[in-house]
């Protein structure tokens, strides 16, 4: 079964882009970007801005990036995949990025949510000029990394 990443959240003034892979299960379900509660990525961002508690409301979860000029996407726009694991994706198709980069040249920093949306991209855009890339580990409940050693290596992007 083919699934779909969602729109992208990125405006004029986004300068930083934080790219997951696919959305999982239980994001697709509810149509919003890390909706499983034990997904440490809002948490990780909310506790590096010094901005807890986090808001139940995914549109304040988007103005609370946007407030902070973060952009979110996916790096494919679909793809097989059976269950919520990037392992198991096959058959997917890139994001265009180039022309992304090119309507919104203010960003100037991607970071990816884990190694294999890092891996995914580099494959088909490798490096890109004018951009640093931060490849973070997996907010994923998948990756058994503590929260706190997440949070240690993600203070490093901002």
């Amino acid at each position: 079964m083919t699934i779909h990443s969602f729109p992208y959240y990125i405006n004029s003034k986004t300068e930083i882009l934080i790219l997951g892979t696919m959305p999982g299960a239980m994001s697709l379900a509810k149509q919003e970007y890390y909706a499983n509660p034990r997904n440490h990525f809002w948490k990780i961002l909310y506790t590096l801005f010094d901005a807890l508690p986090i808001p139940e409301n995914f549109e304040a979860k988007v103005q609370f990036l946007r407030s902070n000029k973060i952009g979110l996407w996916d790096v494919l726009e679909n793809c097989e995949r059976k269950g919520s694991l990037d392992i198991h994706i096959k058959n997917q198709k890139e994001n265009d990025f180039e022309v992304l980069l090119n309507e919104f040249p203010s960003i100037t920093k991607i970071i990816f949510n884990g190694k294999q949306s890092h891996a995914f991209f580099s494959k088909r855009f490798g490096q890109i000029k004018g951009i640093t890339y931060f490849v973070m580990p997996s907010t994923s409940p998948a990756n058994t990394m503590t929260f706190e050693n997440k949070l240690k290596i993600w203070s490093n992007c901002f």
